[in-house]
């Protein structure tokens, strides 16, 4: 349960500050400047059984957070903590209710479009392929959506096909896909239209090794390649891995920011479950072996 935070509870490391002037503008390619964002709720019509009642839930609390162009920012945090919503309010499916949120210097309230434009978006579990359309059919029709031109289509989707390990299944109807397919064509679809920023939630969390193995690379080449890449995890090795910088979030919170460096899968893990107050279950487990 998310309970309101003291200062004593909160850790913030290499915090990223607001400065003014050209260089700080053309270095941040994400900029959300203490923004929240509350979800309204209503009981539902009947109601005389749960005797639900109607309120707020506090999904962002005041978050600030700069994102360098060719960095990897890893998000971690409970279920809950307002990651995906995060996600998706860089990616303008959300407004922020206060603050504001920019993508590439376009403010998503009343640039929403320029800012959609730079954005490519991998959702978890995404389910909005065509399921009688082949992985090559599905990634050509939102290549149209996205306006790539058409005599850049084929290299382009050929490229990603086998970026993310679809070569092979080029020509299988999206029905007949495992879940770890779905999930690689939803990545391959985030990148078909070249965006400056790529957000993926929990990206690796139906793939196999050598499938996640492969991720990691391409999320490192693209950041290489000057992308903005923000990551949702709860895979700590996937954060020390892929990542630059981890921001840590408790029930909306940032509680934590860090340069990942070198850091290895357990400091990762020690600054998580010291931040969100989590039980450890796996250390709970070895002080009692």
């Amino acid at each position: 349960m998310c309970m309101e935070l003291a200062l004593a509870d909160t850790i913030i490391r290499a915090l990223p500050v607001t400065t003014s002037g050209a260089t700080q503008q053309s270095t941040d390619s994400v900029v959300l400047e203490s923004v929240t964002k509350h979800f309204r709720h209503r009981p539902a019509f009947f109601n005389w059984i749960s005797r639900e009642q109607s309120g707020e839930t506090h999904a962002l609390k005041e978050v600030t957070l700069h994102v360098e162009r060719g960095k990897v920012l890893v998000l971690l945090g409970p279920n809950g903590s307002g990651k995906t919503t995060t996600l998706k309010l860089i990616s303008s499916m959300l407004l922020p209710d206060s603050g504001r949120v920019l993508v590439e210097g376009a403010d998503t309230s009343s640039q929403a479009a320029k800012a959609r434009k730079h954005v490519g978006f991998a959702v978890a579990n995404e389910r909005s392929f065509f399921p009688r359309l082949s992985a090559r059919e599905n990634l050509d029709f939102f290549a149209t959506l996205e306006d790539v031109p058409r005599k850049l289509r084929p290299e382009r989707i050929e490229a990603l096909l086998e970026q993310t390990g679809l070569i092979d299944a080029a020509h299988m109807l999206a029905m007949k896909f495992s879940s770890g397919m779905y999930q690689r064509l939803g990545i391959a679809r985030a990148l078909i239209k070249q965006p400056a920023v790529i957000l993926l939630d929990e990206p690796t969390r139906s793939l196999d090794p050598a499938a996640t193995s492969r991720l990691w690379d391409l999320g490192r080449g693209l950041a290489a390649q000057g992308a903005t890449v923000i990551l949702a995890t709860h895979n700590f090795q996937e954060a020390a891995a892929v990542g630059d910088f981890v921001a840590v979030l408790r029930c909306g919170q940032l509680v934590a920011y860090r340069r990942i460096g070198k850091a290895y899968t357990e400091e990762l893990r020690s600054l998580y479950f010291q931040t969100t107050g989590e039980p450890d279950a796996e250390q709970m487990a070895r002080s009692h072996g």
